[in-house]
């Protein structure tokens, strides 16, 4: 019996994770404003209601999605965490990423990191449609000929 995927377990341990890390940000700021009150998370991340919101959601989501498309998830979320981070570590330093979603060094970090394991957990994962061990999957591969008589 095989054990879960990577990307299945990039998504219910990261989803957790973002769930509960949106959750605590609300204790530093819930300011939904452009971008309103931003307060830093442990120290280290910017955060406001917009930012709580968006690892909640995308936390939830893949919770919802780690037994039924984790490897997209993975992928998707892990392109979409990168992308923060380049568009982050652009604007430099202490910004807002169109207007109200606030950005730090330590979020840029954490968005690297985490936008590098998604894309790493959705490529070591086979495609669901792909058969494991070189077994074809039924209706697929050499047709049976019929015996001659």
């Amino acid at each position: 019996m095989a054990g879960p995927s990577p990307a299945r377990l990039y998504a219910t341990l990261v989803g957790g994770v973002l769930v509960v890390a949106g959750l605590v940000g609300f204790f530093y700021s819930s300011s939904f404003g452009s971008p309103g009150s931003v307060d830093d998370a442990l120290g280290v991340f910017s955060v406001n209601g917009w930012h709580n919101l968006f690892q909640i959601a995308t936390g939830g989501l893949g919770l919802f999605l780690a037994n039924r498309a984790a490897r997209g998830y993975a992928l998707w979320l892990g392109l979409a965490y990168l992308a923060l981070a380049i568009w982050g570590l652009v604007l430099g330093g202490d910004a807002t990423i169109l207007g109200f979603f606030p950005v730090n060094g330590g979020d840029d970090t954490l968005h690297l990191i985490l936008g590098g394991l998604g894309v790493a957990a959705a490529l070591a994962t086979a495609r669901a449609g792909r058969a494991r061990g070189g077994a074809a999957r039924p209706g697929r591969g050499r047709r049976r000929r019929r015996p001659r008589r």
